[in-house]
């Protein structure tokens, strides 16, 4: 099995995963750049997994399907259209044509009822996760946020981590503000500075990697704790607080 990046937009990434000569493809935002990998490599489209309802993730389902008439799973708790199997967290599914079996984890906080698809050593979290960041609030609350961050970094630390979007170098730049002390975070934005000067994603990344530097998942250490509450100007006592404050200078982070 390999997966694959497909770009589309100014920065998405959409997920093909081959097998053989069958594929799936994850979050098609956008159809044309999917049919056209699709065809440079030989493969049908057996199966379309969406994550969240926003049209950067599914503008592409519906042609797609109707091209290869394949099955399309989504969330149960958002309105996609087109969708034969709805999920939600304890499904299980094997993928059709590549018998790749995945867990669903729900993850909301950026959408109301976006999922997470977990398999054997990576998870698919569209933009709950990022590469040194999470997606912004616009339809959860911190909490939600919070908890089901935690979730993602309780997945074994090997864990490849494929989000949607090439956000990372814009996040370690934040996260340098927040954390400006941390080695790791120093080694982290010179290893993926050097993989886009030479055109190559900075992902997928690792959940050991998001433990290590990335804020949103360390919102209980008393480094980032001091550095919320520093920039809040009061003291923020809980994990929830501290993420709200990181998420808000984040949000306003020029």
């Amino acid at each position: 099995m390999q997966i694959h990046p497909v770009a589309a937009f100014e920065d998405n990434y959409l997920w093909v995963i081959e097998d053989g000569r069958n594929a799936a493809v994850v979050d098609p935002g956008d159809a044309a750049p999917v049919q056209a990998f699709l065809e440079s490599r030989g493969l049908a489209l057996t199966a379309i997994l969406a994550t969240h309802h926003h049209g950067d993730h599914v503008g592409g389902l519906a042609a797609l399907a109707a091209r290869w008439k394949c099955e399309v799973f989504g969330p149960a708790g958002e309105r996609i259209a087109g969708l034969t199997t709805t999920l939600a967290e304890g499904d299980r599914l094997t993928v059709p044509g590549l018998g790749l079996e995945l867990a669903v984890l729900d993850v909301p906080g950026h959408t109301a009822g976006h999922i997470a698809y977990v398999g054997e050593g990576f998870v698919f979290c569209g933009d709950t996760l990022f590469a040194c960041g999470c997606g912004r609030l616009f339809e959860g609350t911190p909490a939600q946020m919070l908890a089901s961050l935690a979730k993602l970094a309780a997945l074994p630390p090997d864990t490849r981590v494929y989000c949607a979007h090439e956000y990372t170098l814009s996040n370690i730049r934040f996260a340098q503000a927040v954390e400006p002390g941390n080695a790791m975070l120093a080694e982290r934005k010179a290893r993926d500075a050097a993989s886009r000067a030479a055109g190559r994603p900075t992902v997928p990344s690792t959940i050991a990697v998001e433990l290590d530097t990335n804020p949103f998942l360390r919102s209980a250490s008393p480094e980032i704790a001091a550095a919320a509450s520093r920039h809040a100007g009061r003291r923020l006592a809980t994990p929830v607080e501290v993420f709200t404050a990181v998420r808000q200078w984040k949000n306003d982070f020029r």
